[in-house]
């Protein structure tokens, strides 16, 4: 059964619960609160939050723009939050606010080896660009995907 989410920025008094939910998804390779602390004043308005009916920040997304195109950076749901429609929430959210910016494309890389976050984002409109050697820190390939907005 989908949950329905509220979708909205970011505070900074989330960051140490995006740093949990990091944590719980990525383990050694999560990114640090520093860097959550510079996505959030650089990309702030795109530093989106996912609550679900308790309240609590379940998932976060990151996305950076300049001009008419994004980089979706980040993404990570609460493993017990996990296919219950957060990130779907986020993500069209997040769309719908790029369309408004006048943003036409929005781009991420997505472990090649990650056949479920890849058919995610393949539902929503993203296409395979192509695949970059050794793009991760373990040393796993990514895939470049691409959505055009228009």
């Amino acid at each position: 059964m989908k949950t329905r989410y509220f979708v909205r920025r970011l505070r900074a008094a989330d960051l140490e619960r995006v740093q949990e939910i990091e944590k719980a998804s990525f383990g050694k390779y999560a990114y640090d609160r520093n860097l959550f602390a510079e996505f959030f004043h650089n990309c702030g308005d795109l530093f989106l939050a996912a609550e679900g009916k308790g309240g609590g920040v379940c998932g976060y997304m990151i996305t950076c723009a300049r001009g008419d195109q994004a980089e979706l950076v980040s993404v990570a749901i609460d493993p017990a939050a996990r296919r219950t429609g957060a990130a779907t929430s986020l993500l069209e959210s997040t769309l719908r606010r790029l369309r408004r910016r006048g943003v036409t494309r929005l781009r991420l890389m997505v472990k090649w080896n990650n056949r479920e976050a890849r058919n995610f984002y393949e539902k929503h409109g993203f296409r395979r660009v192509r695949i970059v050697r050794r793009y991760y820190e373990d040393g796993a390939d990514g895939l470049l995907m691409a959505c055009r907005l228009v």
